[in-house]
């Protein structure tokens, strides 16, 4: 998949190499392959490279015979994350968004971005480092824009300890909306944030970008008490009927910070755990006439959650030990290149869709019992096309085998008694498939 997608490669060649030709040993393509296999393996520190440099199948993935010398030790990689300069992490960046948009078969008419940071626990003295008071740590706060269509993550930064989590993030905004509609001049693009994102500076960037959005945004007296009748009514009618409530309302408003009024949802649940409240800020056509849908529609944000998830804790990005910022920017973009090689592994080897047969409506229109019900369905089926990093690494990364090297050829022998043999054959057999497909076409 790697090959054919060109993912490290397109990588490394953003990468500029100082060293003089006659003295290297390492090139930056094989580090780059060591670092990201081992992440996707569990090896995220450069303290397992002084052993994985030596096995065989890292080897060979890195374009290394079996006989040859080891690959690149701690030392050298440690050298190789500091030795990267500022300017190629404009390069990198541009490769992520070109390698998000030809993941597209067709232009796409629509698409949906979510932006959310995560916190980063850091121990010692990392740079630009802070302690922050509601996490009630030092750590860095890394800020990932991902694609609910297709999951990839289409940009990654890394701000200081106790920056805002919208540091940055209108000019990051401009240049991803810029580039996209570049290549798909008619796409409509929605952006979803929680309400650490609902700032004037956001509401501001994405009008001026007219691009769609719906942010979150934190209760105050004004919107409380614009609700609480309706929350009221909500508690009402859960007393009488015993049912959970989950009821809308929607209006127009203006905090004293904004230049113009804006549209609110604020929905109003009451249930056997209490009462909540949620409010949104959104200028999606269809709010205006169908509150409750495009508060869904933002809730849906919580799947970007997974896949932060999946990038702080699945592949560890929570791991920048470097001294030096930039170095740990390296690293988080290391991190983010095996996480998107996995997605779209994951989405290669997805089973076909899958419909419940109590349902009447497609997949999209479920909601509540029978959307989760569907989402269970389709883990226990198809495990790779629904599995996080944990799955893919016990079912098809993470495999003990035999390798023997003759004069013609290396063979790799894994157990007949392994019990996902079946299931590695068929992936293996349907990549195979892709590139035969690709190759012809």
């Amino acid at each position: 998949m790697d090959e054919q997608l060109g993912l490290t490669e397109q990588f490394a060649n953003a990468l500029s190499d100082r060293r003089h030709g006659c003295g290297i040993e390492h090139t930056f393509l094989e580090m780059t392959r060591s670092r990201i296999y081992g992440i996707l393996a569990d090896y995220a520190d450069q303290n397992d490279h002084d052993v994985l440099r030596s096995d065989p199948i890292f080897k060979l993935l890195c374009g290394r015979s079996i006989d040859d010398d080891d690959l690149a030790s701690q030392p050298t990689l440690s050298r190789f994350e500091n030795a990267i300069g500022v300017k190629c992490f404009f390069k990198l960046q541009d490769n992520l968004i070109d390698q998000f948009i030809t993941s597209f078969a067709e232009p796409p008419k629509h698409l949906t971005l979510d932006i959310d940071p995560f916190d980063d626990p850091t121990h010692g003295q990392q740079q630009l480092t802070f302690f922050h008071g509601y996490y009630e740590q030092y750590q860095y706060l890394p800020r990932a824009i991902t694609c609910a269509e297709n999951d990839l993550v289409v940009s990654i930064c890394l701000l200081h300890g106790t920056a805002h989590p919208t540091l940055g993030a209108q000019d990051d905004l401009n240049y991803l909306v810029t580039r996209l509609r570049q290549a798909w001049p008619d796409v409509c693009i929605h952006l979803r944030g929680d309400s650490g994102f609902g700032t004037p500076t956001m509401y501001n960037a994405c009008e001026q970008l007219r691009i769609d959005y719906t942010l979150g945004i934190g209760m105050n007296a004004t919107l409380k008490r614009n609700s609480d009748a309706l929350l009221a009514e909500a508690v009402a009618q859960y007393e009488a009927t015993g049912l959970p409530q989950r009821l809308f309302t929607a209006f127009w408003y203006q905090a004293q910070s904004w230049h113009a009024q804006r549209w609110v949802i604020i929905k109003c649940e009451a249930n056997r755990e209490g009462t909540n409240r949620r409010a949104v800020v959104s200028n999606r056509p269809g709010a205006l006439t169908l509150p409750g849908a495009a508060y869904d529609a933002y809730a849906d944000r919580g799947e970007s959650e997974n896949r932060n998830k999946e990038l702080k804790v699945g592949l560890q990005a929570d791991r920048l030990s470097d001294h030096r910022y930039f170095a740990n920017l390296f690293r988080l973009h290391l991190h983010t290149a095996a996480y998107n090689l996995l997605v779209h592994m994951r989405r290669a080897l997805a089973e076909p869709a899958m419909r419940q047969q109590t349902e009447d409506l497609p997949n999209e229109a479920l909601a509540g019992r029978s959307r989760r019900q569907l989402h269970n369905l389709r883990r226990k089926c198809d495990p790779l096309g629904e599995g996080h990093p944990c799955t893919w690494r016990t079912r098809f990364i993470k495999v003990a085998a035999q390798v023997i090297q003759t004069s013609r050829r290396v063979v790799v022998e894994l157990s007949s008694s392994w019990p996902y043999l079946e299931q590695f054959r068929r992936a293996g057999q349907r990549l195979l498939d892709l590139q035969s497909a690709a190759n012809s076409s």
